[in-house]
């Protein structure tokens, strides 16, 4: 029997399983489903390349000589299958994005667009652009390389831009500012926008707020540089996070000018445009402080808010973020936008994936409608 082909055709079906089911334990089996999960659900077709590629070869080679072998090709006709059924269900991510928008911002806010499919095809784990430069580790605080960022912008440096933070996620004790949601930050860094991704400290060696000072830094600090990379002196400033970084996004757009989240810096500006959080713990407290649940800090004057989340999330189940939603929804005058993403799992924004750039697309439209708001007050 061909082994080596058995093996791929196996593993190509536990991909198949570990992407359309959301599994939680025991933890051996979860972390290797999560992390199978992570990647395939959001590039299925490289799995199916691989098979593809697979079979071929073993045809090729003579591999495929017995009757056993020829189950096993009979077989994989079955994860195949599979992979085509998980990338189809990314590809559909429009069709629940566009009516969200819709729902909550009013009818035409959200746009069907093509998505770039030699990008998500060919290069999905390939995030950088041509037209957008890196400017890395610029300090934002003393915490040394916990208080440094990122800055993308486009080379032209064209001015009149908006800015976006991101924070990553990582359980508030792991992470880095160079891994999740790049090809958002990208995108919009293409089209004129400053993006700043920021590191920030990590307990156990800090706790809240320390996590959420330095988020207050951040924007403090794109109010003051963000225009030396095109931004507008005047710039809408959105705030954005993965996991709990989406958390933390939420806490700083729910907390904006607090001095006790301020020391040193209470006459900085940091009130944000809106707030995007993804796959986001936004009904969590942290180190025993019920002041670190953004359910708990909602308010009239809260900015609009984007929340995605994918219903097969193995980490954070969806009625944790619908307690934000529907909290905010109770008391904001501003709208909320709550994207439910059909076999979405945690960690769907680190490829260019169908389901990822059809956020990327809601998002965009998001901010148009949050600044052409901003354009029509002022």
């Amino acid at each position: 029997m061909a082994v080596g082909y058995l093996v791929t055709v196996v593993l190509a079906t536990l991909i198949v399983v570990f992407c359309v089911t959301c599994i939680h334990g025991p933890k051996p089996l979860f972390y290797f489903s999560y992390r199978l999960g992570l990647v395939f659900n959001e590039v299925p077709h490289l799995a199916l390349y691989g098979l593809v590629l697979a079979t071929a070869l073993a045809f090729a080679e003579g591999d495929i000589a017995t009757t056993a072998d020829r189950v096993v090709v009979g077989l994989a006709v079955l994860p195949a299958a599979g992979l085509v059924v998980v990338l189809r269900r990314g590809m559909r991510t429009a069709s629940v994005v566009v009516p969200a928008l819709d729902e909550a911002l009013g009818a035409g806010a959200g746009t069907r667009r093509r998505p770039p499919l030699a990008r998500i095809l060919l290069r999905p784990v390939f995030r950088r652009r041509r037209d957008v430069r890196r400017v890395r580790n610029l300090e934002y605080g003393d915490a040394g390389r916990r208080n440094l960022l990122d800055v993308y912008h486009h080379r032209a440096r064209p001015e009149g831009g908006p800015v976006l933070i991101h924070f990553h996620g990582g359980h508030y004790d792991q992470g880095r500012k160079d891994t999740q949601s790049l090809p958002l930050l990208y995108r919009l860094a293409s089209q004129g926008w400053v993006c700043i991704s920021a590191n920030y400290r990590l307990r156990p060696a800090f706790s809240h707020p320390d996590h959420l000072i330095d988020a207050k830094k951040v924007i403090a600090w794109a109010r003051e540089h963000a225009k030396e990379y095109g931004a507008d002196s005047d710039a809408a400033v959105f705030v954005s996070g993965s996991s709990a970084g989406g958390h933390m996004a939420a806490q700083a757009a729910l907390t904006p000018n607090d001095p006790v989240y301020q020391p040193g810096f209470e006459e900085a500006d940091t009130s944000v445009a809106g707030a995007i959080a993804l796959n986001g713990f936004l009904a969590e407290y942290f180190d025993g402080d019920p002041a670190t649940n953004p359910v708990n800090l909602v308010r009239a004057d809260a900015p609009p808010f984007l929340i995605a989340h994918g219903d097969l999330d193995e980490l954070v189940e969806t009625a944790n973020p619908k307690a934000l939603v529907t909290a905010l929804r109770a008391v904001s005058t501003s709208p909320v936008v709550y994207i439910e993403l059909p076999g979405g799992h945690h960690a769907f924004d680190l490829f260019h994936s169908f389901r990822f750039e059809a956020l990327i697309d809601g998002i965009e439209d998001f901010a148009a409608w949050v600044t052409a708001g901003e354009r029509r007050v002022n």
